[in-house]
């Protein structure tokens, strides 16, 4: 039976903890071998539509994410198909999804790259992928504080009020990015910036920053001396940031990068890279994979299939 899931179908089913989990197990898949991901495809008309593919074994499923973006915004679809038979399992409607993988990779990377008594967390931005990824870094670490900075004054006052009623966790807004960034053990910047929004000579010894905001070869929000200073430097997938990440592409024009020393998520979760030292600075430049989105519907799947949860779809 294959089933339908609307937004709030997969927002009660899909928790932060088993996205975290099932991004784990799937990039550990991967890195022996028993699992593939097709990095994004776009094609644009009056609208953009871009797909991407991923076959997870481990979970029964192969499956794949489209959206399309235009004028009256985005829209996100995840199909999932049995690896055996090829036969449809669901259909669900995916924004929530992929606000939770994306913040679940950022948890997953912070949980092997962050100090591990790193308590102090700065968020850059407070749109609407901000919220997943604090919740995805308080889930990897006990943190004492978190910072919100945001140029709209108003946002950054409004998301600091929802944490602060979401979280049992000191929760400041900062009219100072650098005041912000300055003795942040963890910093996540989720921003529509094209330009760099600090410069890397801001960063100190220790501290472990996720860059999460673009997937276009032309944009970014750290500058190459952040890139060089980083001493363990990984992207969710290396041939994936070669074509979308626009943070190491244009710090490698400017000769501040070799792609030889950028790691894979996988090969993080697998421990092939090596231990960090605590006054390395650290950091994950993520771009977003269908194998995050199929792991995370598979989730969503299995709690839908046990709860009885989704519309049956005719055969």
């Amino acid at each position: 039976m294959t089933i339908f899931l609307r937004e709030p179908d997969v927002k009660a089913l899909l928790t932060m903890d088993a996205t975290i989990t099932a991004l784990e197990s799937a990039f550990r898949e991967w890195a022996a071998g028993r699992a593939t991901n097709q990095p994004r495809r776009r094609v644009a008309g009056g609208s953009t539509l871009a797909t991407m593919s991923a076959a997870l074994p481990s979970s029964g499923l192969i499956g794949f994410k489209a959206y399309t973006h235009g004028p009256n915004g985005a829209r996100f679809w995840v199909s999932l198909f049995d690896a055996s038979d090829g036969r449809p399992r669901a259909l669900m409607e995916a924004d929530w999804l992929g606000r939770m993988r994306t913040g679940a990779a950022s948890g997953l990377a912070t949980k092997y790259m962050a100090r591990p008594e790193a308590s102090i967390f700065t968020i850059i931005g407070a749109g609407s992928q901000a919220l997943t990824q604090v919740l995805a870094v308080a889930a990897v670490r006990s943190l004492r504080e978190i910072r919100v900075f945001s140029r709209d004054a108003g946002h950054r006052a409004a998301f600091a009020a929802r944490l602060t009623a979401e979280l049992d966790i000191s929760v400041r807004p900062m009219a100072s990015l650098r005041d912000a960034i300055d003795g942040a053990d963890i910093m996540t910047t989720m921003t529509w910036a094209a330009q760099p929004i600090f410069p890397g000579e801001w960063l100190r010894a220790g501290q472990h920053l996720n860059v999460c905001g673009s997937n276009y070869p032309d944009r970014r929000e750290v500058d190459g001396r952040t890139i060089a200073r980083a001493d363990l430097l990984v992207a969710d997938d290396v041939d994936a940031a070669r074509l979308e990440a626009g943070d190491l592409i244009l710090a490698e024009r400017e000769g501040q990068l070799s792609w030889g020393r950028v790691r894979s998520l996988r090969d993080l979760v697998a421990g092939a890279t090596g231990q960090r030292q605590p006054s390395d600075v650290t950091l994950f430049k993520a771009v977003g994979l269908a194998i995050e989105d199929v792991a995370a519907g598979a989730v969503v799947l299995q709690q839908a299939e046990s709860r009885g949860v989704g519309v049956p779809l005719p055969d």
